[in-house]
């Protein structure tokens, strides 16, 4: 079944509205944090290691990575969106590690700008993530619309967001969710590559991970609150009170990020988790990784850097690399799954 193409132009102006008010609005959580906060790390002042033999390399969906870090699904489908996601692509490459793109609806509606996330070419070695909103299954999108996305990607496996509060408060959102859990089933029994449900910055409960993983999920993004407030971003686009107002009373609504990783771990030992909401720096993906998350996906400093200037990219992996080494040296801990088991985070005490 084709898509209907009268919505393109909307839906390129929104990304490029989304790049802006990201970049240049506060739209951050202001109460609601991940929850990382909550956490500290046992100092070990004599490590019994080598700085240089410390291993962060891992695997994820059975593709090697130098390092535990995913840059987060952002943008597509304009012109800067493209020069962004090239950068994105290239510093992926040098550095092995993962990248997810923006929605590729926008490719979809409008085939011209599929190029925008055509960056196979700049990545040929990196595990990339198609990406497209779960709720269209129910607006005419089935397998052949994600088989074009992940086509267009060269894509190791595609990302389902679900983002139920967003789309609240969006202009002319999408708010028909009846009946999804069975279409992505019946999508995850088609498609040949993984699927991965992910959330937009609200977080995903391990009772609903429970669903979707029955449903035929392989792998979970937390996406948990905490980072950039979705319904903030849509607040400042808002074409009316009603949804202006809406996206400031929800600003704070979601599941904390270090909540959502331990309650998922604990009813899949298992699955291929994802943690991503809030991160800023390497000490947060280094607690993610010891609260359970198998890698860690950032948005905003990945998009900040990435408007600068490449070496703006290259410097901030480069400093999350050496943030997450020295987390594991000053715990005694060799590689990421000595980390794990060591016991070195502790829950901070509270008065």
């Amino acid at each position: 079944m084709n898509a209907p193409t009268n919505n393109s132009e909307q839906t390129q102006s929104r990304k490029a509205d989304h790049i802006r008010i990201c970049l240049e609005e506060d739209v951050q959580f202001h109460q609601m944090t991940s929850g990382l906060e909550r956490y500290s790390f046992q100092h070990c002042c004599l490590p019994e290691l080598n700085r240089e033999d410390i291993d962060i390399s891992t695997n994820f969906l059975g593709q090697h990575l130098a390092a535990p870090l995913l840059i987060s699904s952002m943008t597509g489908g304009t012109k800067q969106a493209a020069m962004i996601n090239q950068r994105l692509a290239k510093v992926a490459q040098h550095y092995k590690i993962a990248m997810g793109v923006g929605s590729q609806r926008v490719a979809v509606e409008k085939p011209q700008v599929a190029d925008t996330f055509a960056i196979r070419k700049y990545a040929p070695d990196v595990l990339l993530f198609a990406n497209l909103g779960a709720v269209q299954l129910n607006y005419h999108y089935g397998l052949d619309e994600c088989l074009r996305i992940i086509d267009i990607l060269e894509a190791d496996a595609l990302i389902l967001h679900i983002n139920p509060l967003q789309e609240c408060i969006q202009p002319s959102g999408d708010t028909n969710f009846r009946g999804l859990l069975d279409k992505i089933h019946l999508l995850c029994n088609r498609l040949t590559v993984p699927v991965i449900a992910k959330e937009v910055g609200n977080g995903i409960s391990a009772a609903i991970a429970e669903k979707l993983l029955a449903a035929g999920v392989t792998a979970i993004d937390v996406a948990g609150a905490g980072g950039t407030s979705w319904a903030m971003v849509e607040s400042e686009r808002a074409e009316n009170a009603l949804q202006r107002r809406l996206g400031r009373t929800f600003a704070d609504w979601g599941l904390p990020t270090a909540e959502c990783i331990t309650s998922i771990r604990a009813i899949a030992p298992d699955v291929p988790l994802i943690a991503s909401g809030g991160l800023r720096h390497g000490l947060d993906v280094a607690k993610a990784i010891a609260l359970g998350a198998d890698i860690a996906g950032l948005a905003m400093p990945f998009l900040q850097a990435a408007v600068e200037s490449e070496d703006a990219l290259y410097d901030l992996v480069k400093v999350l690399i050496a943030e997450i080494t020295t987390v594991l040296f000053c715990t005694g801990n060799a590689t990421l799954n000595n980390l794990q088991n060591s016991g070195s985070l502790r829950k901070n005490i509270i008065n």
